[in-house]
């Protein structure tokens, strides 16, 4: 029988270094999947439909969620953001180990319907570094960035909901950190069935 998949979550706050991090684990290893997600908001410069998003109208979204389509969801900075069910589904069957990069609201909904996924929060080095992350980026108004920095101590909050911390310091480190949290998971006792002594 074919050995099921690992569900891999990834929250943290905005700027933190998530997709970064993601890029780069998914160079070093083979057997992960990356759900794209769906989102209700405009394409920035340089994102591709079906790569870096599924990219919908307001209303299509709000179809979807009616319909069920989503293992989690979430309206996030006025936009909505969602993992499609049927994916992630079949990919974990087939014994890929998937990634999700997404909001702590989503993560929550996640940990209900998987509570044996893998729950990963990103952690910055120091606020000020977070700061001068979202600013060097170029991306937001200066109205969303002190959004973002605003909620990033409510964010901070949810670190007791994940399984794991991760700070983001330097690269290279974060990644093997994960995947030393991936293979001692593949290796957890619960995951597979335990021989009973007689």
């Amino acid at each position: 029988m074919e050995e099921k998949g690992l569900l891999i979550v990834i929250s943290g706050p905005s700027g933190v270094g998530k997709g970064t991090i993601i890029k780069e684990l998914f160079r070093q290893e083979d057997n992960l999947t990356y759900s794209v997600s769906v989102t209700s908001r405009s394409p920035r410069a340089g994102e591709v439909e079906g790569i870096n998003y599924f990219f919908v109208v307001q209303e299509k979204f709000l179809e979807m969620i009616d319909n069920n389509e989503f293992l989690e969801w979430a309206k996030v900075y006025s936009n909505y953001y969602g993992t499609p069910r049927k994916f992630v589904e079949q990919a974990l069957e087939e014994g890929k180990n998937v990634v999700l990069e997404i909001d702590i609201q989503g993560s929550l909904q996640v940990q209900k319907s998987f509570p044996e996924g893998i729950f990963i929060f990103i952690l910055p080095p120091s606020l000020a570094e977070l700061e001068s992350r979202i600013r060097g980026r170029g991306t937001d108004e200066e109205a969303q960035i002190l959004e973002r920095l605003g909620l990033v101590q409510d964010e901070l909050k949810y670190l007791p909901y994940y399984d794991y911390g991760v700070i983001n310091d330097q690269l290279s480190a974060a990644v093997e950190k994960i995947k030393a949290i991936i293979q001692a998971e593949r290796c957890r006792i619960s995951r597979s069935q335990r021989r009973v002594i007689s």
